[in-house]
């Protein structure tokens, strides 16, 4: 069964509870529509009820009514949820005053909705930047324990015959949000990524951290960043079945693995590759899509204590309607469902 299918089957059985803060945006009304005529998912949109309604109709889709819509201006709303965000914030100096208006805004409602456990999710961001849905998820919901950054991982769908991966499925990270991540960050992005790759792909991770170096084979201050990340990851999941430092040949090919690393446990099959560098994993996660045809799906956000996931603004709605997919089973991963 494709990867998609997985997570739709899934995401079906354990229906979660999305909210979608650009409630009148009409991609994401098209995508919304068709998660709820595909029962894959309670959605949640913020907006003003009449308006989107009308937007609904305008643009034909026939099953919006069935989404729970929140409107940010409705003061109710915001006595129910401006105290809590008065309470993540008031250490920072914040009034109540100002609790409130943040409270209005349809980045920070939906996350204070996810933090309050009325909702499950959140997917942002064919509006806004990353930036801002970003901001409003670390103010507000912020890390699991133990892990202090958000990091961005691809799942990257090579043929299911491919001698790479697991079935032709490997996780690439950090291509999105990390630009030089120190060990310590580096070592948090490795176990984040392990979990995508069991939640997402459906996968027992098998990870590696990579460098230009193998097994001491280079010495540079980077790749001693890479040794201790390495040593860090352990420790934070002793049971995770990971190596660095790793050259990428050395990560994914056996007999490689073997001239290179002979003892490695990964033995040449990693399925999780981390990158030393936003820059490396970027340039690499695109160098692999454009060149192999490789679908890359993503990015991933990772890390968070709930998943919230970012849209680019140039997305179409099926691409907003995958990302809740990956969102629903990010948010079944977390509450350990299957």
């Amino acid at each position: 069964m494709e990867l998609f299918e997985l997570l739709t089957s899934k995401a079906r059985k354990y229906k979660q509870r999305i909210v979608l803060p650009e409630g009148l945006e009409p991609r994401t009304l098209t995508a919304a529509d068709r998660i709820l005529a595909d029962g894959l998912a309670e959605i949640i949109l913020i907006g003003n009820a009449k308006e989107i309604l009308a937007m609904a109709k305008e643009l034909r889709l026939a099953n919006i009514s069935e989404a729970t819509i929140v409107d940010p201006a409705d003061e109710k709303v915001i006595d129910k949820y401006a105290p809590l965000f008065y309470e993540l914030r008031k250490k920072k100096g914040i009034t109540m005053e100002e609790a409130r208006l943040v409270t209005a805004n349809p980045l920070y409602l939906g996350c204070l909705m996810v933090k309050a456990g009325d909702a499950d999710g959140q997917v942002a961001g064919a509006m806004n930047t990353t930036g801002n849905v970003l901001r409003a998820a670390f103010q507000v919901i912020k890390t699991v324990p133990g892990i202090s950054v958000v990091s961005g991982a691809f799942v990257m769908l090579l043929p299911e015959d491919s001698k790479f991966g697991t079935n032709g499925i490997l996780i690439f990270a950090d291509c999105a949000v990390v630009p030089n991540p120190t060990a310590e960050e580096l070592a948090q992005i490795a176990v984040s990524s392990a979990k995508t790759a069991r939640d997402i792909a459906g996968i027992e991770p098998r990870v590696a951290i990579l460098s230009f170096s193998t097994k001491g084979s280079a010495k540079a201050e980077s790749v001693d960043k890479v040794i201790k990340a390495t040593e860090l990851a352990h420790q934070l999941d002793p049971a995770l079945i990971l190596d660095g430092e790793l050259q990428a040949d050395a990560a994914i090919v056996p007999t490689v693995a073997a001239s290179k690393a002979p003892n490695s446990p990964l033995s040449g099959r990693a399925n999780v590759l981390v990158f030393p560098s936003l820059e490396v994993g970027n340039i690499a996660y695109k160098l692999v899509q454009r060149l192999g045809g490789v679908q890359a799906v993503g990015p991933v956000l990772q890390g968070l204590a709930a998943p919230v996931n970012d849209l680019s603004r140039g997305c179409f709605p099926e691409d907003i309607y995958k990302t809740i997919i990956i969102t629903c089973n990010q948010a079944i991963g977390l509450k350990n469902l299957d």
